[in-house]
Parts: structure tokens; C-alpha cells; sequence
């Protein structure tokens, strides 16, 4: 099926109303960029460049490669402001099949998997404060699901304001961290600088090694594309909610990085799992290591919101289409959102931890999913360039065709490294994404599909 944006802006059937400004959608960006990982992953990435100058660079250049590929998803999101994101491009430039197989993906492996691997990690963190054990764990994270997806049932505005006041304080948190590390707490500024002797001792090839987990850490930039049927004024406010959400994005994690390093030696940083605890202990002592593990269950439970307000949307463009089992394009008549979509997504992702119950093999299933999927992305914008160049386009991508296919290729070397380095839990992406296959078939004997 396919939608003409010179004929409207929305699916036909799509009863959502557009109630999201451009600050509740840059705030889903932010909250769905700033997770754990910021807390978590610099310590990877100092053990591959021990350098303060390089350690550094590589955030921004992490940064100015995702803002390649919210170039590309700026156009495609602006052209169709539909519900669903990437599932909507790749029907449009393909074959239904294609948006179906991306939108099969997305939804179940890496939504689902990024709310399974929020929320477990959500109860990990929990633990350090409570005891719990394994099965306490596994509770709380499924009571979290529960909860946040409730919070989204009951209403778009509600998820959204929820979001934008978790987002609003999980960033004046770090700020206030970044201040009040640089004027009351230990640290010194001769961290940040290193001798010329100190690069030579290493292998640039550690540069693009560590960009994988930089990249990581940027995942979730493209939040608002599949809620963009509920943007107002979608030709302006898609584009500037992706370009804001990761301009604040990349500016604190440059600042929080470098506060990294005023707080720790590098040889302290390197290899560090909990550097924001470290960090904050560093300046501190005790008690910033306790304010900081708080701050990072704040984190996740709002990048857990963010997750939930969005993933619900690309099921209920698939259901439009009759991509889907039947009802889940319903719209609740009094709360006005997708809730056979909600609940469906929240009982997904709470099979894959009773199914997987393992933190980190979640995670790399997702991350190579997105990875994939990313790539799909950017591929249907030279395809809509070519097949449909009449086609309205309030924004066109900035750097067209070079700057999408750095970021194509950047993403194209973190997939082979992950097959290479993860070959299970890439398998299992790809087993899973194969099953679009026989589902897609399933509908379309049924009469429902395109």
C-alpha cells in the first residue's frame, strides 16, 4: 500500500491525533539516546584509546556520524510523517514485504529487546540498593514494563510529559554533575592534556574499534520518526526534534566524558565498567558513587518510557496496512492511543527475559538488529531520490549522497565486527528476521495483507 504525501500526511486509517510539539519530540531523542550507556561505555573506549585528545575526539566524531544518518531519516520523515519510521521507508521504496521484514524487526527484536534489556538492567541496578535475587529481578523488571506501558496507555500526553519532565531532570542531573565536579569536587584539568610521546604508543586502528561503542551509546537518535503521525507540523518539527535531541545529546556527552577524565587518571579509566560511579566516587567519595548509581536508574527509567512511548507505533502501522494480526491497529476511544499495540509490545519484551534472562546477550541481539536496520534506513533514501524525485520533500538531507553513505559504511564495518565478535547473538537477529517471511505469508493468506 502505498501512501502519497501530496495527498496527505497520514495514513488514511490512522485515528492518532497529532499532539506531540517539537520539544516533547526532541525530548524523546534525548531520552531514548541517554540511557546506561553514557555511564558505562567510556571505560571500553578509553581501554582502546588511552589518549584524553583522542578518547574525546571520538565522542564527537560518534556524534557527527549518527547526525549523518538523522540527515538521511530527516528527509524520509519529513517525506511520510506516518507512523511506523523505517517500516513506512522501506515499503515505500521497496515492496510491502520489505517494510514488513524491517517493521517484523524493529518491533520484536529491537524494541522489545531494548525495553527487555532497560528494564532488567533497570532491576540490576535496583539490586544494589535491595536485595533481590534472580527471580526478585526478574519481577521488577516485569512490574517496570508494566507500569511504564500503562503510563503510555493512558494517554500520548501523558507518556510524553512524563518523558519530558524525566528527560528535563535526567539533564539538569548531569549538568549539575559536570558543575559541581569541576567547582567543589577532586579533579584535575592536566588529565585532559597528554605529550605527543603518549600518541605514538597507539594503534589507530583502536580509533575505529572504539567507535562501536561510541555508536552504541548514540543509539535511539531516530525516536521521533515513528511517532511522526502525532508531530505537529511534521515537515518542520521531525527534522529540528532529530537535529535538537542529538545536538543536546552529543554536547553532554562530550562535557560528561571530559569531566570523566578531570576526575580519573586514564590508567584508572581504562577498562572501568561503572565509570560514572568511579567518576563521581573519584569527587566525591562515598556519596557520589550513591547519587550516581540513583541517577542511573533514573536514566534507564526514563530511556525505558521513551522506548515504550515509541516502539507501540511501527506494530500499529503494520496493523494499518493489515501487516499485523488483527486489532492491533485499534485505537483506544477514550485515551486515544494504540493500546493492543502497547500491551502487545510489553508482553514481547517480558517473554525475551523470562526466554533469554541474560543482560548482555539481549543486548547485542538488539544492537546488531538496530544496526541493520539503520543501514535499511539509509539505503531507501537513495532508492526515493531515484524512484520518486517529484515527491514532496520539506527537507532534503544535508551532504546528499556522500554524508548518508559515510554513515552507511560506518555501520556497515560495527555489522561485520559484531558477526565476527557475536556471532550468536547475530544468528539469532537474523533467525528472527527471517520469520517475517512466513508471517508475512500467514497475512496475506489471509486476505489482509498488500
Amino acid at each position: 500500500m502505498s501512501i502519497s504525501a501530496e495527498s496527505d500526511d497520514r495514513h488514511p486509517r490512522d485515528r492518532l491525533r497529532r499532539e506531540l510539539s517539537l520539544t516533547d519530540s526532541a525530548m524523546l531523542v534525548v531520552s531514548s539516546v541517554i540511557g546506561v550507556g553514557i555511564f558505562l561505555t567510556p571505560g571500553a573506549v578509553a581501554e582502546l584509546l588511552p589518549h584524553p585528545h583522542l578518547f574525546l575526539a571520538v565522542w564527537l566524531i560518534g556524534g557527527l556520524l549518527s547526525l549523518a544518518g538523522a540527515l538521511a531519516n530527516a528527509e524520509l520523515g519529513a517525506m511520510y510523517p506516518h507512523a511506523g519510521g523505517d517500516y513506512v521507508y522501506l515499503r515505500e521504496a521497496y515492496h510491502p514485504f520489505a517494510g514488513f521484514a524491517v517493521g517484523w524487526l524493529t518491533f520484536f527484536v529491537i524494541y522489545a529487546g531494548t525495553i527487555a534489556t532497560l528494564a532488567v538492567g533497570f532491576a540490576q541496578g535496583l539490586g544494589l540498593f535491595v536485595e533481590l535475587g534472580e527471580l526478585g529481578r526478574i519481577v521488577v523488571a516485569v512490574v517496570v514494563i508494566a507500569i511504564t506501558s500503562w503510563v503510555n496507555f493512558v494517554g500520548v500526553r501523558y507518556g510524553a510529559r512524563f518523558n519530558n519532565i524525566t528527560a528535563f531532570l535526567k539533564i539538569v542531573a548531569l549538568v549539575a554533575l559536570v558543575v559541581g565536579g569541576v567547582v567543589f569536587g577532586e579533579g584535575e584539568f592536566a588529565r585532559l592534556g597528554a605529550t605527543a610521546a603518549d600518541v605514538e604508543e597507539i594503534p589507530w586502528s583502536g580509533l575505529g574499534l572504539a567507535l562501536s561503542p561510541v555508536l552504541f551509546s548514540y543509539l535511539g537518535w531516530n525516536a521521533s520518526i515513528y511517532v511522526a503521525s502525532e508531530i505537529r507540523d511534521p515537515g518542520r518539527n521531525v527534522p529540528r526534534s532529530l537535529f535538537v535531541g542529538l545536538g543536546i545529546c552529543m554536547a553532554i556527552y562530550l562535557v560528561i566524558n571530559a569531566v570523566y577524565l578531570y576526575a580519573l587518571p586514564m590508567a584508572e579509566l581504562r577498562g572501568e565498567v561503572r565509570v560514572g560511579e568511579a567518576a563521581a566516587r573519584a569527587m566525591f567519595g562515598a556519596t557520589g558513587g550513591t547519587i550516581t548509581a540513583v541517577l542511573v536508574l533514573a536514566s534507564i527509567f526514563g530511556c525505558l518510557n521513551a522506548t515504550i512511548l515509541v516502539g507501540p507505533r511501527i506494530a500499529y502501522a503494520m496493523a494499518l496496512d493489515g501487516h499485523l494480526f488483527a486489532g492491533v491497529d485499534e485505537v483506544h476511544q477514550a485515551h486515544n492511543t494504540p493500546y493492543v499495540a502497547i500491551w502487545l509490545q510489553a508482553l514481547a519484551a517480558i517473554a525475551l527475559i523470562l526466554l533469554l534472562r541474560s543482560f548482555p546477550s539481549v543486548l547485542d541481539l538488539t544492537t546488531f538488529a538496530i544496526v541493520i536496520a539503520t543501514m535499511a534506513d539509509t539505503t531507501a533514501l537513495y532508492v526515493l531520490r531515484w524512484r520518486k524525485p517529484d515527491q514532496p520533500r520539506p527537507y532534503r538531507a544535508w551532504g546528499y549522497p556522500f554524508v548518508p553513505a559515510v554513515y552507511f559504511v560506518a555501520n556497515g564495518a560495527i555489522a561485520l565486527a559484531m558477526i565476527i565478535g557475536r556471532p550468536a547473538e547475530c544468528a539469532a537477529a537474523m533467525l528472527i528476521a527471517a520469520t517475517a517471511v512466513p508471517a508475512y505469508l500467514f497475512m496475506r493468506r489471509q486476505g489482509v495483507g498488500a
